[in-house]
């Protein structure tokens, strides 16, 4: 009987995958990629863990009108942290870690990236990820996103590395 609580534990956490998925809760960002879904318009693509409600998107072939450089570092702050931007506007965010450490960038809704930093504090050791709208990078090395801001409002970022976003590694888009 030694199996026994091995497929209980398997069989609870497939059951949890479901309910999450029925629930249309976003996706663990470090769970294996699933096969991708049919293509849908530029305008309607959003990235796999921002919900509808999320005021921006990706546009994987979209030109970006400008380019904005965001360093990252071990005084646990991003530089520069409040980042205005146009609705409709399209940057390319250049992110380089001057940094000894790793560093994350997760752009989404506040309550979104806490979840993700919770998450990240719970399993440690968890993989870097690359994704539509988070990238992790070791010290010294550069990455891009590009994102497009739909709408007014406000946009949050943050470095969900456990202790880092309590430290202050944190900022926000102002989209006006």
């Amino acid at each position: 009987m030694r199996t026994q609580p091995f497929v209980l534990l398997a069989a609870l956490l497939l059951a949890t995958g479901a309910a999450c998925a029925q629930e249309g809760a976003p996706h663990d960002m470090h769970a294996a990629p699933a096969p991708p879904p049919a293509p849908a318009p530029a305008a309607a693509h959003m990235p796999a863990h921002a919900p509808a409600h999320t005021p921006a998107h990706t546009q994987e072939h979209a030109q970006p009108e400008r380019v904005i450089e965001i360093a990252m570092d071990d005084a646990m702050r991003f530089h520069p942290d409040r980042i205005p931007v146009r609705p409709g506007e399209t940057v390319r965010l250049r992110l380089h870690n001057a940094g000894r450490l790793s560093h994350e960038f997760v752009l989404g809704k506040l309550d979104e990236i806490l979840a993700h930093a919770q998450e990240m504090r719970a399993h440690p050791g968890m993989p870097a990820h690359h994704e539509a709208n988070a990238l992790t990078l070791e010290p010294g090395r550069s990455g891009e996103l590009v994102w497009t801001f739909a709408q007014p409002g406000t946009l949050d970022f943050a470095c969900t590395i456990p202790g880092h976003y309590e430290a202050g590694m944190r900022g926000q888009f102002l989209i006006e």
